[in-house]
């Protein structure tokens, strides 16, 4: 299983490219010289923003508020540059998981690549297949702050809402489900 290693990178990023309603959405590590680049969902890049913060304040609270975690991103690690060139997807997301690391009091960032098995209904046992590739980040829990923060500004900079359904208005026009007598997530 090929890894990709990052501790710490030197930048460490969620990005978007395209115009909203058909952008690519991607996560970026780089450090001494090396980049991996891997692509995900837009909601991907959501959840882990929110369960990043959801960690976080987790961990300043089990401390007492004595853990090396700030409230608030720092302004001085906002990363407003766009994804670095070229934008080459090593591989697609599948699974992500996070960790605090208590010894190093970073947050580990693991993603790992989708596979045959996430699409299937029924588990496929093949020992021949090479095991998924992995992105694993470790960073400081300022620089998760940081992260989470330019990751929401990402996800928040796609189209707008509609105002009675929630669900992103379109280019071509808009019908809303509300307006139709039925919502997109039968309530």
């Amino acid at each position: 299983m090929p890894v990709f290693d990052y501790d710490p990178p030197d930048r460490f990023v969620a990005g978007a490219v395209g115009q909203p309603g058909s952008r690519a959405f991607f996560l970026q590590a780089r450090a001494q010289g090396r980049m991996t680049t891997v692509g995900l969902e837009k909601f991907q890049v959501a959840v882990l923003a929110d369960r990043l913060d959801e960690l976080l304040d987790e961990v300043l609270r089990r401390s007492g508020g004595t853990a090396p975690v700030p409230a608030m991103a720092p302004v001085e690690l906002a990363d407003k540059a766009p994804l670095d060139l070229p934008i080459d997807e090593d591989f697609r997301v599948g699974t992500m998981a996070l960790a605090w690391d208590p010894d190093t009091s970073q947050v580990v960032i693991e993603a790992q690549e989708v596979s045959a098995d996430d699409e299937e209904e029924e588990p496929v046992i093949d020992d021949d297949r090479p095991d998924s590739a992995v992105l694993r980040v470790h960073i400081s829990a300022a620089a998760a702050r940081a992260f989470t923060q330019r990751a929401l500004e990402i996800v928040a900079a796609g189209r707008p809402p509609c105002p009675l359904c929630g669900q992103p208005l379109d280019a071509e026009g808009h019908i809303c489900v509300r307006l139709n007598g039925h919502r997109g997530d039968s309530t």
